[in-house]
């Protein structure tokens, strides 16, 4: 017996948070707008239009961005390698002027 009610007092609690979670959902539902409401309404074309020219404008910019840091890249690792060059060419001249300097 004593099984039974434990199980009944753990239970009730669940049981009233689901009837308070369902309560507030069926409360807030007439709330929330549909996502593609404000696109059936008469204005709906004009605004997907907007939505989607705007959608482009970011993409645009985006891939802006990602060309001048590929050119920035580009550059750097020029850069790096002419620098790489002339400290290899200034260590091979080194190394001549010193076994020349020895014969």
């Amino acid at each position: 017996m004593d099984e039974v009610t434990t199980e009944n007092t753990v239970e009730a609690p669940k049981s009233r948070i689901a009837i308070r979670c369902a309560q507030v959902s069926i409360l807030l539902s007439p709330l929330k707008l549909p996502r593609n409401h404000r696109l059936n309404s008469k204005n709906g074309q004009q605004e997907r239009e907007l939505m989607l020219k705007a959608e482009v404008e970011d993409l645009r910019r985006d891939l802006l961005k990602e060309r001048v840091k590929n050119k920035k890249l580009r550059l750097c690792s020029l850069m790096e390698f002419s620098v790489q060059i002339i400290l290899l060419l200034s260590l091979w001249t080194l190394c001549l002027m010193i076994a020349f300097e020895f014969l």
